[in-house]
C-alpha cells in the first residue's frame, strides 16, 4: 500500500494548554477534535496522563491553546435508524456509550462540571462525541454520551498496546483431516460461523510501518472489540480532576461516585433479528442463532466468533468449560458403568443378604442409637441403606478412585496443549509481558505519590508509598478478617453438627415409636432423615456465608490496592476460593473422615461438648450418607446457579423494560436498549470460573463415594454453556474486551486440587467404605471355602452388657428384656479378659487401611507424573507455525528497512511490495531451513 511522503507533526497536548471550552449543554450536539501527539517507542514507563493524551491527525492541527472544534446540529429523530449503532453521519461507528441523569440533588453541579472536564480531556486524546439530550430518551431521564475512536487514536493506541495485526496469509498446511470427520458432521456449526476470519501471520502494529499490514478499509480494520478495548484504556485514564481533584482520573470513579450511571460498548444488532444497516456485522445475531440457543446444546462452539465478539478472556472461558466438558463425557461413561456394576451386583452381595435375612439380621439386637430415650432395635431394620450401599461401596468404587486420578492428570495435561493451540491461533503469544507492563490499574496508579527510577528502562516512574506500619497494619486486617470468615465457617459446621447429634434422638425416639411411618421405616432410617435434613440446612447456610463473604472479599482486596489487573484477580481468587473451599467442603469431609470414627462403645461413649453423643454409622457404612450429603449440596448448587443464572437477570431486564415496550420500535434506540439490560462488569467471568472450580471439586476429591458425579457435572455443564451463552447474548450488555492467554491461577488451583484429590479418595476408600475391611475377613478371618464373606456381619459387631451401661446412656425402657446387644467395632466381649478393649482384628484392618493408602497414592502419583512427563505442554506443529512466525516476521520487517535505506540511497523501489514478494517466493523452503 502507498504511504504520504510527508511526515506527520508529532505533539504532546498538556493539560496547561487546553482553553476552557464552552459548557455543553445543547440539546443534541456532535464534538470533533483531533490533535497531533507523540508515540511513545515502547509501553514502558507510559503514565496515566501520558497515554491519555497520545493524539495524532495528518489533517488538522489544534490551534494555539488546544481550544476543539464544536458544531451543533439537531436531527429528527423520528428520521434516523434508532437501532444503528453510527453516529448521526452513518460513517463514524459508536465504540462506547457513556449514560447519566441530571436529577436535582446536592451535588448536580459538581457533577456536571466534572463530566464537562472529563469529556473535554477524551476529546483532546482524540476521541469524537456525539451527544443524546435526555429529551429523545425514552424516559426523558437519561443522557447518552456517544463515543468515536477515529483512525489515528486506533493506530495510536494499538502500538501502545502492541496489538497484533495480520501481514500476511497464513501459508502452513492445515491440520490434517479427521478420518471421523463425517460422523462428527452433526456437531459441526458452518464453516462461515467456525471460522469468520483467515488465518493470518500477525505482527505488532507499528505506526510507521502501516504498509506492511493487510490494510483493506481502515473503519474495518480493527475489530469492534480491539475498538472498545483501546477506548475503554484511554476512559479508564483520562483525568476529570477539578478543584481539589486534581490527581483523580478513570470512568470507573466516574461510575462509583455517580457522576456517570453506565459506560459500555455497543452489542452490533438485536439478537432475534439482523440489522437493517448493511455496514453491521451482526455477530450477536449469529451467536445467538447458532451458539446461544437451548436447541443447540449438542453443537461444537465458535470459538472464534466468540473471541472477536467479545474478546479473548471470553473465548478462553468458554474454551476451556467446552474442553472440561468434552473430558467429562468419559468420566461420566466410566461413572456409569461402575454404577451399573453396583446396581447389577447389588442382590448378590452376601453383606446385605445376611442383614436382611430374619434369621441372621433378624436375630441381633443392636444396642441404642442415643441416650435414655432410644430403644434396642433389630438389625435388619436397615435392610434396605445396606442394599443400597452397595451401589456405591462396591470393589468398582477402588477401581474408579484410580481412574479419576488418572483422568484429572490427562484433563489438565490435553488442556494445556489446547491452551497453547488457543495462545497461538489468537495472537498471544507474547502477552504475558504485555499483560504486566500495560495493565496497571487506575485505582494503583491515582495513589501513586512517590518517583523510582525502574531499574530495567531507567526511566521515572510514579510509585504507591507504602510504610511498613501501614503495610503490616493493611495485612493484619486482611488476614484477620479472611481467619475471621473461615471461623465463622467453621463454628456454623458445628452448628450442623450439634443439629445432627440433636436431632438424630430425636427421630429415632419418633420413628420407633410411630407406628403410621412402618410402611416407610425399612428405607427412612434416623441416620438417613439426619443426614438429608442437616445436608440441606447446610446448603442453606452455605448460600448465606457465600452471599456475605463475596462482599467482604472485594472489600478487602481493593483495600490492598493491587498493581495491575492480573494482580488482583489473583489476590481475590485466592481469597474466595479459599473461603468456598471450606464453606462447601467442610462438611463432605465431616462426613468422610469424622464421622462414626470417635463414638467409643456402650459404657463409654465420646461426647461433643459433654453434652451430645456422638454419630455412628449406620452398620453397612458411612459411605451412602457421604453419597447423600455430597449429591444434595452438589445437585444443589447446581441448580440454585442456574435459576440464579438464568432466571434473575431476565426477570430485572424484564421489569426494567417494561415501558419501553410500549414505545414504538424506531424510537427505543440502540444504546437505551443496552442500557436497559444488566452489566456483565470486569469480574463477571470471576464468578463463573468459581463455580466451576467448585464443581471440579466435589466430582474429584470425593468421586469415590459416587461414581455418578461426573454425570451429573456433565449434565449441568452441557445446560450451563447454553444458559451462560445466552445470558451473555441476550441479558447483558456487551463486556469490555480484555485479552488472557491462559485460565490465570486458576490453572494452579486445579492442579492442587487434582494432587489433593488422590488423598481424599484414597482416604474415602480406607476409612469410610468398608471395602478394607471386607478385604481383610476375606483373606485373614474367613473359615467358609464356599461363600468366604459369610459370616462378615456377625464379625464386624461387638457384644456389650446392658448391666454395663451407665445411668446416662442406660434405655429408660426394656421391653425385650435384652441382656446383650450388639454395636458397630472389633472389640473383645464382655466375658473377656481384655473386656472391651480393641481385638487384633482391629489393628490388622488398620494396617491394612495404611497400606493400601500408601500403594494407592504411590502408584496413582507414579501414573500421573509419567502422563505428565509423557505429554508435551505445545503441540508439534503449533511450535512450527510459532518459528515461522517469527522468523517472516524478521524477514519482512527486515526487507522493509532494507528498502528504506536504497529509497533513502536513491534507489526509488516500493519497498514493502517488495519485501513481500521475496517471501512469497520463498515457500516452504524457509519453513524447512528453521526445523
Amino acid at each position: 500500500m502507498s504511504r504520504s511522503g510527508k511526515k506527520e507533526e508529532e505533539t504532546l497536548i498538556e493539560m496547561s494548554g487546553a482553553a476552557d471550552g464552552d459548557e455543553l449543554n445543547g440539546p443534541l450536539y456532535e464534538i470533533n477534535s483531533n490533535a497531533d501527539s507523540e508515540i511513545p517507542s515502547n509501553s514502558e514507563g507510559l503514565s496515566s496522563t501520558e497515554s491519555t493524551f497520545l493524539i495524532t491527525s495528518p489533517q488538522r492541527k489544534w490551534r494555539k491553546h488546544g481550544l476543539f472544534l464544536k458544531s451543533r446540529l439537531r436531527i429528527d429523530k423520528h428520521h434516523q435508524s434508532k437501532d444503528s449503532i453510527f453516529f448521526r453521519d452513518g460513517v463514524r461507528r459508536i465504540d462506547f456509550v457513556l449514560s447519566y441523569h441530571d436529577e436535582p440533588c446536592k451535588e448536580m453541579e459538581r457533577k456536571a462540571e466534572r463530566r464537562r472536564e472529563f469529556e473535554m480531556n477524551l476529546q483532546k486524546a482524540g476521541l469524537e462525541i456525539e451527544i443524546e439530550d435526555k429529551k429523545d430518551s425514552e424516559n426523558g431521564k437519561n443522557y447518552f454520551v456517544k463515543i468515536h475512536a477515529p483512525w489515528d487514536v486506533l493506530s495510536t493506541y494499538a502500538e501502545v498496546l502492541n496489538i497484533k495485526v495480520p501481514i500476511k496469509e497464513n501459508d502452513l498446511d492445515q491440520r490434517k483431516e479427521n478420518p471421523l470427520n463425517w460422523f462428527l458432521l452433526l456437531f459441526k456449526l458452518p464453516h462461515n460461523v467456525m471460522n469468520p476470519e483467515p488465518d493470518y501471520f500477525t505482527a505488532p502494529f507499528s505506526k510507521q510501518r502501516q504498509e506492511l499490514y493487510l490494510i483493506h478499509d481502515k473503519n474495518t480494520f480493527f475489530s469492534p472489540a480491539t475498538r472498545n478495548r483501546i477506548v475503554y484504556y484511554i476512559l479508564s485514564r483520562c483525568p476529570y480532576g477539578i478543584g481539589e481533584e486534581k490527581r483523580k482520573f478513570g470512568i470507573k470513579r466516574l461510575l462509583n461516585n455517580g457522576t456517570y450511571t453506565s459506560a459500555f460498548p455497543l452489542h452490533d444488532c438485536q439478537y432475534w433479528k439482523k440489522s437493517q444497516d448493511e455496514k453491521c456485522e451482526n455477530e450477536r445475531y449469529t451467536l445467538y442463532k447458532q451458539w446461544a440457543r437451548f436447541g443447540k446444546f449438542y453443537k461444537e462452539q465458535p470459538l472464534d466468533l466468540i473471541r472477536k465478539y467479545y474478546g479473548e478472556k471470553v473465548g478462553i472461558y468458554f474454551a476451556w468449560l467446552g474442553f472440561y466438558t468434552e473430558m467429562l463425557f468419559f468420566a461420566a461413561i466410566v461413572g456409569f458403568i461402575c454404577f451399573l456394576y453396583g446396581l447389577v451386583t447389588m442382590d448378590d452381595s452376601i453383606n446385605s443378604q445376611e442383614i436382611c435375612d430374619k434369621n441372621i439380621g433378624g436375630q441381633i439386637i443392636m444396642c441404642p442409637l442415643c441416650d435414655q430415650r432410644c430403644e434396642f432395635w433389630r438389625l435388619n431394620s436397615t435392610c434396605e441403606p445396606s442394599r443400597y450401599s452397595h451401589l456405591f461401596d462396591n470393589v468398582a468404587t477402588v477401581f474408579f478412585a484410580i481412574f479419576m486420578g488418572i483422568w484429572v492428570t490427562l484433563f489438565l495435561e490435553f488442556w494445556k496443549r489446547r491452551q497453547a493451540r488457543l495462545k497461538y491461533e489468537w495472537d498471544l503469544v507474547d502477552f504475558e509481558e504485555e499483560q504486566q507492563q500495560l495493565q496497571l490499574r487506575p485505582e494503583y496508579e491515582a495513589k501513586c505519590t512517590q518517583k523510582k527510577k525502574n531499574p530495567v528502562t531507567q526511566e521515572i516512574e510514579m510509585v504507591l508509598k507504602r510504610s511498613p506500619a501501614n503495610l503490616l497494619g493493611k495485612l493484619f486486617l486482611c488476614w484477620m478478617s479472611i481467619v475471621f470468615w473461615i471461623s465463622l465457617i467453621i463454628a456454623s459446621m458445628i452448628a450442623v453438627i450439634v443439629y445432627r447429634l440433636a436431632v438424630y434422638a430425636a427421630f429415632a425416639s419418633v420413628m420407633e415409636n410411630n407406628h403410621s411411618l412402618e410402611p416407610i421405616s425399612g428405607l427412612l432410617t434416623p441416620q438417613l432423615a439426619t443426614s438429608v435434613t442437616a445436608s440441606c440446612l447446610n446448603f442453606i447456610m452455605i448460600m448465606i456465608l457465600n452471599f456475605l463473604y463475596e462482599r467482604v472479599a472485594v472489600w478487602i482486596t481493593d483495600m490492598e490496592i493491587p498493581r495491575t489487573h492480573l494482580e488482583y484477580e489473583n489476590r481475590l481468587t485466592m481469597k474466595m476460593f479459599l473461603f468456598q473451599f471450606v464453606n462447601y467442603y467442610s462438611s463432605c469431609f465431616y462426613v468422610a473422615f469424622f464421622k462414626g470414627k470417635f463414638v467409643g462403645y456402650p459404657s463409654n461413649y465420646t461426647y461433643m461438648f459433654n453434652s451430645w453423643r456422638n454419630e455412628e454409622c449406620d452398620p453397612a457404612g458411612c459411605l451412602i450418607e457421604l453419597t447423600t450429603q455430597l449429591t444434595i449440596v452438589m445437585a444443589g448448587k447446581q441448580i440454585w446457579g442456574n435459576v440464579q443464572e438464568a432466571f434473575v437477570p431476565y426477570i430485572w431486564n424484564w421489569w426494567r423494560s417494561r415501558k419501553a415496550r410500549n414505545s414504538p420500535e424506531n424510537l427505543y434506540s440502540r444504546w437505551e436498549q443496552d442500557f436497559d439490560l444488566q452489566s456483565f462488569g470486569q469480574m463477571g467471568l470471576f464468578y463463573e470460573y468459581l463455580e466451576m472450580v467448585i464443581q471440579f471439586g466435589f466430582i474429584t476429591l470425593f468421586v469415590a463415594s459416587f461414581p455418578l458425579a461426573p454425570l451429573l457435572a456433565l449434565l449441568n455443564n452441557i445446560l450451563e454453556i447454553r444458559v451462560d451463552s445466552w445470558k451473555l447474548t441476550t441479558q447483558f450488555r456487551r463486556g469490555f474486551a480484555a485479552k488472557a492467554h491462559s485460565i490465570g491461577v486458576w490453572q494452579e488451583i486445579l492442579n492442587a486440587m487434582a494432587v489433593l484429590s488422590v488423598v481424599t479418595n484414597a482416604f474415602i476408600v480406607a476409612f469410610t467404605s468398608d471395602m478394607i475391611p471386607r478385604l481383610v475377613y476375606y483373606y485373614a478371618y474367613s473359615d467358609n471355602e464356599v461363600y468366604p464373606m459369610s459370616g462378615y456381619i456377625n464379625s464386624s459387631l461387638s457384644m456389650f452388657q446392658v448391666s454395663d451401661f451407665n445411668n446416662r446412656s442406660m434405655p429408660l425402657e426394656n421391653e425385650m428384656n435384652v441382656t446383650l446387644c450388639r454395636y458397630r467395632d472389633y472389640r473383645y466381649p464382655p466375658d473377656h479378659e481384655k473386656k472391651y478393649l480393641h481385638t487384633m482384628q482391629f489393628w490388622h484392618i488398620l494396617a491394612a487401611k495404611m497400606a493400601f493408602i500408601i500403594i494407592m497414592e504411590h502408584v496413582v502419583f507414579v501414573v500421573k507424573f509419567f502422563v505428565a512427563w509423557l505429554i508435551p505442554d505445545i503441540p508439534s506443529d503449533v511450535k512450527a507455525r510459532i518459528k515461522r512466525e517469527k522468523y517472516l516476521t524478521q524477514k519482512i520487517l527486515h526487507e522493509y528497512e532494507l528498502c528504506k535505506l536504497r529509497q533513502k540511497l536513491g534507489e526509488k523501489n516500493q519497498c514493502a511490495e517488495v519485501a513481500k514478494e521475496v517471501i512469497a517466493t520463498e515457500g516452504k523452503v524457509q519453513l524447512s531451513a528453521i526445523m
